[in-house]
């Protein structure tokens, strides 16, 4: 059986940083994944060019059932000392919007860069290998497909069940509950909508089109983003950030027209544009064919001069309160993180150690803790591991 300081299991964001930066102390590190390629998530993110952090970075960005649990680790390790890294790598790269920072070129860069310290720092990396038991004795045992090893912290960075297809799997879960730590009920989150059976055929059309909307769910949380129409449903910016507050049965409130107040802009416009139809003021602001559909399902398209007091009330309600009620979401398929996971309550925030199991940590995405979209879960990867690393 080898004999190792530290062993990591995941090799992923998190993992592999974890990795570096106890190598880095002079621990004998081996990172273990079951995947044949390390980072795989990594490399799919940011629609290729990974947005690896955002510039706007805080406890108010992430969900969790302890929302100060994420202060330490993220005032330790920032934005910006993950940004000089990558600045210390060369890699070029920019803002996209909202402080969202993403690679030039490619997310294999930042896949490299961490390949590239884990060498530099010594640690090892087995990959395509499996992890078929966790024992604690003295010290925690592991059997693997590649054979046993012992050590004396154990490291848990095996992600969430999101995109299944890059080999994501509920090992981290089964394990904290095999060490007694409860798992704060999780599902699919940063996500699609689904349209539900009402919806699907008339608006299925429109797939393709997006829009800029104004998106409130239940609780009254409520995000300004662009809105995507697609085949099976509502995705883009605005519909995956509020996936994060929506309970499954909940209807979400729509406005089409953010930027607009529509009783004070027809009040404004019949005086001007009196013969003005419905459809052709609405394309004014919005997609054409997205102001027909919109008009074809209010039942009516009238001229603005036309239109009675009560009826500009009814209308503004319809554009700025427009009730949607998914039927669902795309699920884990398509989820861009897991929401919920290993509760933070028998874990040090400062340190991501088990206050139950000595030795043992959770890092990343495993734990409940998730974040916005917007870079703020590799930010989260990057500083729990850097917190793990100094002590394990």
């Amino acid at each position: 059986m080898e004999q190792v300081d530290v062993v990591i299991i995941g090799a992923g964001a998190a993992g592999l940083f974890c990795a570096i930066e106890a190598a880095r102390r002079g621990r004998q590190v081996v990172v273990v994944d079951h995947a044949n390629k390390a980072g795989k998530k990594i490399l799919m993110s940011g629609g290729g060019r990974c947005n690896f952090t955002n510039l706007d970075v805080g406890p108010e960005y992430y969900l969790s059932q302890n929302p100060h649990f994420v202060r330490s680790a993220l005032s330790r390790y920032t934005q910006w000392d993950f940004i000089g890294l990558v600045a210390q790598h060369g890699i070029a790269y920019h803002e996209k919007e909202f402080g969202q920072l993403f690679c030039d070129h490619s997310s294999k860069d930042i896949q490299q860069m961490l390949l590239a310290e884990l060498t530099e720092a010594g640690a090892r990396l087995r990959l395509s290998t499996e992890v078929l038991s966790v024992q604690r004795l003295a010290d925690y045992h592991l059997e693997t497909s590649a054979g046993s090893l012992r050590c004396d912290s154990l490291v848990i960075a095996t992600g969430g069940l999101s995109i299944p297809t890059m080999g994501a799997s509920d090992f981290g879960y089964r394990l904290a509950r095999q060490f007694g730590h409860h798992i704060v009920d999780y599902r699919a989150s940063l996500v699609p909508f689904t349209w539900n059976s009402r919806d699907r055929e008339t608006w299925s059309d429109l797939s393709g089109l997006a829009t800029p909307v104004r998106v409130e769910s239940h609780n009254g949380t409520s995000f300004s983003l662009p809105l995507l129409i697609t085949h099976r449903g509502l995705s883009g910016p605005a519909m995956l950030q509020i996936s994060n507050y929506w309970q499954p049965g909940e209807s979400l409130i729509i406005d089409w027209l953010p930027q607009v107040d529509v009783t004070e802009q027809i009040v404004a416009d019949r005086h001007r544009h009196g013969r003005k139809t419905l459809k052709s003021w609405l394309a004014q602001f919005i997609p054409a064919r997205l102001a027909e559909q919109l008009v074809t399902r209010y039942g009516s398209n009238e001229v603005l001069a036309e239109l009675s007091r009560a009826e500009v009330s009814t209308l503004s309600q319809y554009l700025n309160q427009w009730e949607f009620t998914p039927g669902g979401t795309e699920g884990y398929r398509t989820a861009e993180v897991t929401l919920g996971g290993v509760s933070t309550d028998n874990i040090s925030s400062k340190t991501l150690e088990s206050q139950i199991n000595p030795g043992l940590y959770f890092i990343g995405e495993v734990l409940d803790v998730t974040g916005w979209l917007g870079g703020y879960n590799f930010q989260w990867a990057w500083a729990s591991a850097w917190a793990a690393g100094q002590v394990c």
